[in-house]
């Protein structure tokens, strides 16, 4: 008894010795444990913890960082018609034609060929005839390419000992092995010849392909619509009666010809039009026209690949300066330097200005500048911001929420803000070649007042007068400068016409302005603007003025004395209105007019716009080439939404004969004075009948982290990566300066947890010693 009593006290003093010495040791862990942490920050100056990117990516590659937030839809030439899907393929595929990356204005030049396309005029007869004769009916673009020019490293180019693809699988089952293009061990390549690019037309033409441009050039490109009759059948009978076809769902269009193009040699095709039609050329430098080899297309349709995302949508393949070698939507896309790229080099002249601005700096050097180009995922403005600024992005837009931080606005026009200029960041501003414009349906009998496309019932000219006049005043109402003020930080300008700036056809100054809608006053200057003089909106009093003749007095019906109701018809449905349309209500107020916002989802919407049942809405137009034609079309009857199904550019359904016969003399001159004659008469007409409410240009800005060398902004062509070039070490040392590891919080933490752990300490060595003294020996009655 006595001995497990003495036990018991041994064990009690062990246990109290164990549990102060595991006190030291949690004391001592602490310390050395911030002293661990404030000693690992301070070694990561080269390499910060609170990068986005994993270590070493860019040790041995010139890389640069950017960003996307929604995953490309289409990868395919054939398809894709979107400025996110272009930055990616605009890449990768080679056009014929490119634009001068540094002249302005827009200069067209070759690109995979020797030349621009030598273009011959010919009669019916065949004969050749000049480029304004009366009787010219065909004009025939003759391509010769560069040879030489090879595709980047891909399995379709891959061949057995025979000569034969290495990869070729007859059902789903032999393919089963293959999740990604990953899998397949072998790649190879081959030089481009001229049936690549006949084979991609050709693909255009196929309706199967659901190219966006297809309808158009089926009206000149001969041929194109009786070649797509031709393989919708072969395709319909294949269906019936090859099996192999029933798996592989592919058509090789090499067997089907297509009158309008030609191969004339390896290196040589040509490509013949009805008619002439000059904007052609602006078509052949984007990437619909790239080539494709029919051996690639018949790889990406073999049986099961589909299933697996191993298709052409997903994986590009082309001779460009880069290739696709990540699609992952949900982390990064990664673009890394083709190893076969021909020969190209940066440009050695520009614009005036440029050499100053070190654009020329890298004249003569091979492209592309850079090895591989990082697009990681970010879906948050405020962390990509934020990663930018520590460097880890190499360029960025500005979010509105990130605006002040990094733009001031003053009577010098827009600047960098301090902190951005301390940074060294650099900032580019271009008008973007685009409209965006609140617009009437013309066929509504308020706000329009046109019949439907092929009524027998007349347009009655009171109610399109009384239209009008409802039109205009509401345009003067609409303050556009308001709108740009506090919806898009300023970064746009009213437009007084559909054209752009930097497209034939713009005119600024008084000259340019709606004088339905502007005065011009001579002392008045706008934001920036080093020259007296700017447009001035007419009054409200004005407005009113024509909203009375139009029958709307204090915006009530003078027969029914209703008040009058507009709808704005919107593709987002559900949900309270936005800021934006808040705000849009209160512009209709000014004049009394009831604005009534009806949302819907998109495909419901775009029903509304194809059977012309909405009455008002917003849309946009960027540059598909640098044209005016491309803008001026957007008001051509023929385009209309009803008339053409849905298909037309024109979403206001706007017809007037006197602009139709103008635009049709306009769209095929040369840019000449007397082109500019005939769109100033247009642009006139287009002021007198208010088809749009408003309109406006944005402008893009852009800002650059000083590493980032040669950017230029081009409002037109997406191909511009192989120009960018990137200084590692500059980058390097400036994420090390601005990814300092701020150390006092952890310090302050420490000596926190050190003072707080002290009377506790101390409490606790009392409270054991206590206990010791005042403990009864339970034989003797002593104390121990």
């Amino acid at each position: 008894m006595a001995i497990y009593r003495l036990g018991s006290v041994a064990a009690s003093a062990g246990n109290m010795l164990n549990a102060i010495g595991l006190l030291r040791q949690l004391r001592r862990l602490a310390v050395f444990s911030g002293l661990a942490v404030l000693g690992g920050l301070t070694a990561c100056s080269d390499s910060a913890i609170n990068s986005p990117h994993p270590a070493g990516e860019d040790a041995d590659e010139t890389v640069l960082y950017s960003n996307f937030s929604e995953r490309p839809k289409h990868l395919d030439p054939a398809r894709s018609y979107s400025s996110d899907e272009g930055r990616f393929i605009d890449q990768i595929y080679d056009p014929p034609l490119q634009y001068h990356y540094l002249k302005r204005p827009y200069e067209l030049e070759a690109n995979t060929l020797t030349q621009l396309p030598d273009i011959v005029y010919t009669n019916t007869n065949g004969d050749v005839v000049t480029e304004n004769a009366a009787d010219l009916a065909f004009s025939t673009y003759v391509f010769t390419l560069k040879p030489g020019i090879y595709y980047q490293p891909h399995p379709a180019f891959a061949t057995n000992a025979a000569g034969d693809p290495l990869y070729r699988f007859d059902t789903a089952a032999d393919s089963v092995a293959f999740h990604g293009l990953e899998d397949f061990d072998q790649t190879a390549t081959r030089e481009l010849v001229a049936d690549d690019y006949i084979y991609q037309i050709k693909r255009l033409a196929d309706p199967a392909n659901l190219s966006p441009i297809r309808g158009l050039l089926a009206e000149y490109i001969v041929g194109m619509d009786a070649f797509a009759g031709t393989v919708t059948a072969a395709r319909k009978q294949l269906k019936q009666t090859d099996p192999r076809f029933q798996q592989t769902d592919w058509l090789d269009l090499r067997e089907y010809p297509l009158q309008g193009v030609e191969q004339q040699g390896d290196y040589q095709f040509s490509v013949r039009l009805n008619g002439k039609y000059p904007q052609f050329k602006y078509w052949l430098a984007m990437h619909f026209f790239a080539p494709l080899p029919a051996l690639v297309d018949a790889f990406y349709h073999q049986p099961g690949l589909a299933d697996r995302n191993i298709v052409l949508d997903w994986h590009p393949v082309g001779t460009g300066p880069f290739m696709m070698t990540k699609n992952d939507p949900n982390e990064a896309i990664i673009l890394q330097r083709n190893p076969n790229y021909r020969d190209d080099f940066y440009p050695s002249e520009g614009e005036p200005g440029d050499a100053e601005a070190g654009l020329l700096d890298a004249a003569g050097a091979r492209l592309p500048l850079i090895d591989k180009a990082v697009y990681r995922l970010e879906k948050e403005s405020i962390p990509l911001w934020t990663k930018f600024l520590q460097g880890y992005y190499d360029r960025s837009g500005i979010a509105s929420d990130s605006f002040d931080q990094a733009v001031s606005i003053g009577s010098t026009g827009v600047n960098l803000s301090a902190e951005m200029q301390a940074m060294g960041i650099g900032m580019e501003i271009e008008v973007v070649p685009g409209t965006y414009y609140l617009a009437f349906n013309m066929l509504d009998p308020v706000v329009g007042g046109l019949s439907e496309p092929g009524s027998a019932v007349l347009p009655d000219p009171v109610m399109q007068e009384r239209a009008r006049k409802l039109r205009q005043a509401i345009a003067i109402a609409y303050n556009q400068e308001e709108a740009i003020s506090i919806f898009a930080n300023g970064r746009g300008e009213v437009a007084q016409s559909p054209i752009p700036p930097g497209i034939f056809g713009y005119q600024s100054g008084q000259r340019g302005i709606n004088s339905y809608v502007f005065d011009w006053d001579p002392n008045a200057r706008s934001t920036g603007s080093k020259t007296a003089g700017a447009p001035v909106r007419k009054s409200l009093d004005e407005a009113r003025r024509l909203l009375a003749e139009a029958g709307y007095p204090d915006g009530r019906d003078a027969v029914t004395g209703e008040p009058l109701v507009l709808n704005l018809d919107t593709p987002s449905g559900g949900g309270g209105a936005s800021a934006n349309q808040i705000w849009m209500i209160k512009q209709f107020g000014k004049l009394n007019i009831q604005l009534n916002i009806r949302g819907s989802d998109y495909n419901r919407f775009k029903e509304k716009m194809r059977s012309g049942n909405a009455q008002l809405f917003q849309w946009g137009w960027m540059a598909d080439y640098p044209d005016a034609e491309n803008f001026m079309f957007l008001l051509y009857s023929a385009n209309g939404q009803v008339v053409t199904g849905g298909s037309g550019v024109n979403s206001s359904n706007y017809a007037n004969a006197d602009y139709d016969r103008l635009f049709e003399q306009m769209k095929l001159m040369p840019d000449s004075p007397q082109r500019l004659a005939l769109i100033d008469q247009m642009l006139a007409i287009y002021h007198h009948d208010a088809p749009w409410a408003s309109a406006w240009h944005p402008h893009s800005y852009v800002l650059n982290n000083p590493w980032v060398k040669n950017t230029k902004a081009h409002g037109i062509s997406k191909a511009v990566l192989k120009y960018f070039g990137i200084d590692n070490a500059e980058r390097q040392q400036a994420r090390a300066e601005r990814n300092q590891p701020v150390l006092w919080p952890l310090i302050l933490v420490a000596v926190l947890m050190l003072i707080l752990m002290v009377p506790g300490y101390r409490a606790y060595q009392r409270r054991q010693h206590a206990r010791v003294i005042t403990r009864q020996h339970p034989d003797t009655g002593g104390q121990y």
